[in-house]
């Protein structure tokens, strides 16, 4: 037997519907500079983080190493990232952004702050504050990365937003 529907807010659902057109929105907004969201949340991962291994890239990503490789492959024959044999353990490659990327950066930033601004244009400064502290919470409590988005079910694919 069917359950009688919940009276009040749906808000995880509601959640799920935001994230959806933020996740859309924010990848249309990217292949304006010929970027995925997920080259753009590499690249912005490799300026905060130099030198990251493509194994620590994939951890981090919470994805296959073969998935990162085939992401960094494109990365590279843009050339938007390098790799280097680490001096530290030469089984392993150090990825870093070129100055090409590094040029890139202020204008995906701009996107990021105009992509902020119209998905939170019908909030109030003070509500966006809240939001923001709510939905920090929410991340926190539920083990989420601030900094990217990673794969969190099997089979899923990442999808690193900047």
């Amino acid at each position: 037997m069917v359950e009688a529907a919940r009276s009040g807010p749906r808000t995880a659902f509601a959640l799920s519907q935001l994230g959806s057109y933020v996740s859309d929105a924010f990848a249309r907004a990217v292949r304006e500079v010929g970027l995925s969201p997920s080259e753009a949340g590499v690249l912005r991962l490799l300026s905060r983080e130099p030198g990251l291994s493509q194994r620590e890239l994939a951890t981090r990503l919470g994805t296959q190493p073969s998935r990162v490789v085939a992401l960094v492959d494109g990365l590279e024959r843009r050339g938007l990232v390098v790799r280097a044999r680490s001096e530290t353990d030469r089984r392993n490659y150090e990825l870093r952004t070129t100055d090409a990327a590094r040029a890139l950066g202020p204008r995906l930033r701009a996107i990021a702050e105009a992509h902020e601004d119209a998905v939170l244009a019908p909030l109030t400064a003070a509500e966006r504050e809240q939001l923001a502290r709510l939905v920090t919470k929410l991340a926190a409590g539920h083990g989420l990365d601030a900094e990217l988005h990673r794969e969190t079910r099997a089979g899923a694919r990442p999808n690193p937003s900047v």
